[in-house]
Parts: structure tokens; sequence; C-alpha cells
């Protein structure tokens, strides 16, 4: 008989931490990390990763555990993610996924493309043809030689622009042609049950103004600036954590602290929109959806049928 993984999924600051701990107290579960932020040691308060009190009662896995200066991805998320759900499953426990990272949940159940890992000498060279000449000097070189990739995302999304390049300077194949293969599979023989919290979008967006205030005000200016003190290459993932970029030109007196707390709050805010319309784009089979809050939801109301 298969065991099932239950995955609370949703945009950022919409209360599914809470959620989770109630449901694993239902269904004697541990709760997993599946926020791609949230992995870092480094950031507590501005990725709100749940404080000691929060997870006292209940086992939680896989949440500050990596170091910053680690280039952690969704690979290495799914082989770790892997482990402790075997782990769970052994011990008589029911693992239940938390977090808005939707491509992790993706790539969990469907697989990812088996592309050999990028040399860190490649990476830096896209970071640095970035820097020098911009995106889209990188956009008119991939036009040459893979524009069905570039299709498929936006022209502000660096990341993935990098990531088509890096790969074919890397491995002299398309992205396109590596797609056309069998995807490398983490886990097989579980039932999924993805309960996805699509709320109000403009009540979202309040709770992330007023939680990005909330994290000033408890010591996310002095998160960072120990952050900045490790000197960690800019291009690494915790570098890019929202807030983070914003409070670094803060602490570098390029801009004021109502500056700071403006972009942060509208970086996040860009954030949310983006998960809402990845997730209603997914594909992934979806057990309940709910136009709420998890706080709005009655756990034990919920038929697991």
């Amino acid at each position: 008989m298969k065991k099932t993984i239950y995955v609370i999924a949703g945009p950022t600051a919409t209360g599914k931490s809470d959620f989770s701990i109630k449901l694993a107290k239902k269904i004697n579960g541990v709760i997993i990390n599946s926020d791609s932020m949230q992995v870092y040691k480094n950031l507590q308060i501005l990725t709100a990763r749940p404080t000691t009190s929060e997870t006292k009662n209940i086992p939680h896995y896989m949440y500050g555990y990596i170091d910053g200066k680690e280039r952690y991805n969704v690979e290495k998320w799914c082989i770790d993610a892997v482990d402790i759900i075997h782990q769970t499953c052994r011990n008589n426990f029911s693992p239940i996924l938390v977090g808005g990272t939707g491509l992790y949940i993706d790539t969990l159940i469907n697989g990812l493309i088996d592309i050999p890992p990028i040399p860190e000498s490649i990476k830096q060279e896209s970071e640095k043809i970035i820097r020098e000449f911009g995106k889209d000097f990188l956009i008119n070189q991939i036009k040459n030689f893979d524009p069905n990739s570039l299709k498929e995302v936006t022209v502000n999304d660096t990341v993935r622009i990098r990531r088509i390049w890096e790969i074919y300077e890397s491995t002299g194949k398309k992205l396109s042609d590596w797609k056309l293969n069998k995807n490398k599979k983490f886990i097989e023989n579980f039932n999924f049950k993805i309960f996805l919290f699509l709320p109000d979008r403009k009540k979202n967006y309040d709770i992330v103004n007023s939680r990005f205030i909330n994290m000033i005000k408890k010591g996310a200016v002095e998160e960072v600036k120990k952050l900045l003190a490790l000197k960690l290459n800019t291009s690494l993932p915790v570098m890019r954590a929202h807030g983070v970029p914003e409070i670094s030109k803060y602490l570098a007196n390029e801009i004021n602290l109502d500056e700071c707390i403006d972009k942060g709050q509208q970086v996040t805010r860009n954030y949310v929109k983006r998960q809402h319309t990845w997730w209603n784009s997914s594909k992934l089979e979806i057990f309940k959806k709910f136009d709420k809050f998890p706080s709005e939801i009655d756990v034990n109301s919920i038929k697991f049928q």
C-alpha cells in the first residue's frame, strides 16, 4: 500500500506553518521544509523561519541547516527531502511538506531534467556578463542557439536566462534538447495530497507589508549586517533572499530606511503575485484547494478521502 505525503502549499505570508502544525497533531505528522530560503541558517527573521518555540512540540526538518556560502538548489533539496521522508515513514509518522516554493514540490513529484552540474566558473562568467553588459546581451546570444527555451521565461527572469546560457556553455547542448530526455526521478510509490491555499491577493499583500515592518523591528537589519560580514558572492541564493538586497542598500547609505521598507515590501508582493500565477497554471494534481487563509480552515473538518 502506498504511503501518503501531505503538502501544504501557497504564497508566502499566508499562515501555512501554523496550519501544518495543527495538521501534524491530527495525523501524527512531522513537518519538512519545502521553502527554498528557509533552509539557510543565516536568515531566520527575513525568511520567517519558524522559531524554536513554534517547533518544540512537532518535529521540524530541513530548516536553517544550510550555510549561506553553499549554492543550494532543487536537486539537493529533493535528495535531502527523500531521506527525511523515508526516515519519517519508517518511524510510522506522516511526512508533511510545507513551503511556498512550488518548483521544489513539482520536481519532487515529476523529477528533474538530468543535466550535468554546471561548473562554478561558468556560473561566475554568466554573472559577470550580466553585471558588465546586462541581461539583454545574454538574451541575444541565446536567441542564436535556443530561442525555444527563451519563449518559456519572462524577460526579467535573470536566473532562468542565465541557466539557459550556462547549460549550453557547459554542455554544448540546448536546454530544449535536454528536456527531450526522460526526467531523473527522486521518489516513487507515494501518494501526494496537496492542500493549496490561494487567498485574496490584496489581503495577502497587506500581510506582507505589515510582516516586513515587523521583520525590521525584530532585527532584520542586524541579520543582514552579519550576513554581509561574511563577504559572500552576491550571486549566491541567500544573497538574493527577499529583503537582503534592499537592506544591503540601506546599510550602504544608498537609500533611507523608509525606501528600504518600501522596496522590501514591493519585491515580496511581486513574489506573491508570481506564486499565485505559478500555482494557478500548475498541472500538479491538487487534493484540496482553498480560496481562504489557512487560519480560516478548521483542520478537523477536512476529509482526507
